[in-house]
């Protein structure tokens, strides 16, 4: 029987044990492996993925848990709007990182996939730190396991191209077209929100994704409907499906997090994404991921603060629907 809140599964008080203090985990959780996590009780698993050879231009997002992690000790328990702890109502872990294999993209793929397939089977709910956003394919590919999922995705591109280069499918460009074309997310359930930047001629990844019926939201309509319309519509789009939530630190305009490795200008302050994840809240969420934190182009930590503060949010939005779902 699990326990809430299980004190092993509480960050310390920064009342007790300064922030700046300890080995640096998400959130100071518990470290546990994840072949252990279903036997401990989690319930939601934060895991990094230091992988960024799906890359295409700048590189630097294989990084990014570590630094995640890092900011993260910053984070304390309870979200000041919404109180929700998300400690008190989820067992929450730090599950490490997959172990990838930077030389070789279908057997991180693979790799990627068998950890969240048993995780996903083991009823635990994984947050991901990417890692750049080939990353959410393999993670897709744990969590449909049951049939394909809705998905509200942030970013400014849609991540819907089919080949780059000698006809590669795996990228950081191709992520989404390969989940619809597996049957990881219904299409017609998919918002892709914040989409804006120069495009590859022809827009073909744009008129493609709308064939499949993909809702695709341009900042443009985004800043003349204002966020709370725009997920108001969202919501709507994907009902009660079990949903995945996919945030690319590019979807914040770079003079707020200038650490990733396709910034666009004109895109939502960091205000607007608190309130757009905010949003989510009492949908049926059975995963998410932050990816594209690239710590080499802003060694700062600025982007890392503001990519951790929003996994926060995320792990709170998380947790209420999984301890809803444990009392449905």
């Amino acid at each position: 029987m699990k326990q809430y809140p299980d004190p092993r599964f509480q960050p310390p008080s920064a009342m007790d044990y300064p922030r700046f203090s300890g080995v640096p985990s998400f959130m100071r959780l518990p470290l546990i492996a994840p072949e252990d996590a279903a036997k401990a009780g989690v319930d939601i698993g934060i895991l990094g993925v230091p992988w960024d050879s799906g890359t295409t231009n700048r590189p630097g997002a294989r990084h990014g848990p570590r630094q995640l992690r890092d900011l993260s000790t910053m984070i304390r328990s309870t979200h000041a709007v919404s109180e929700i702890s998300p400690f008190a109502q989820t067992n929450v872990a730090d599950l490490g990182d997959v172990s990838v294999n930077p030389t070789d993209t279908a057997d991180t793929l693979g790799r990627v996939e068998l950890v969240y397939k048993s995780l996903v089977l083991n009823g635990i709910v994984p947050l991901t730190a990417g890692g750049d956003h080939l990353i959410s394919l393999p993670v897709l590919r744990g969590v449909a396991q049951n049939g394909p999922v809705a998905m509200i995705h942030f970013d400014s591109h849609t991540d819907l191209n089919d080949t780059y280069f000698n006809g590669d499918k795996y990228t950081h460009g191709t992520p989404f077209r390969r989940a619809i074309e597996e049957g990881l997310i219904d299409p017609q359930k998919v918002v892709q929100i914040g989409i804006r930047g120069t495009n590859y001629e022809g827009l073909e990844d744009i008129a493609w994704g709308k064939a499949q019926g993909v809702r695709i939201i341009t900042i443009e309509e985004y800043f003349a409907r204002g966020y709370a319309d725009v997920m108001a519509e969202a919501r709507a789009i994907v009902g009660d499906a079990p949903t995945y939530v996919s945030f690319d630190i590019d979807y914040v305009d770079p003079s707020f997090a200038p650490g990733t490795g396709t910034p666009e200008i004109g895109g939502p302050n960091t205000f607007e994404c608190q309130q757009v994840i905010r949003a989510l809240r009492g949908l049926n969420l059975v995963g998410a991921d932050m990816v594209e934190v690239s710590p080499p182009f802003d060694p700062s930590g600025g982007t890392a603060w503001v990519g951790v503060s929003l996994i926060f949010e995320l792990l709170c939005v998380l947790s209420d629907a999984t301890a809803t779902r444990r009392f449905a």
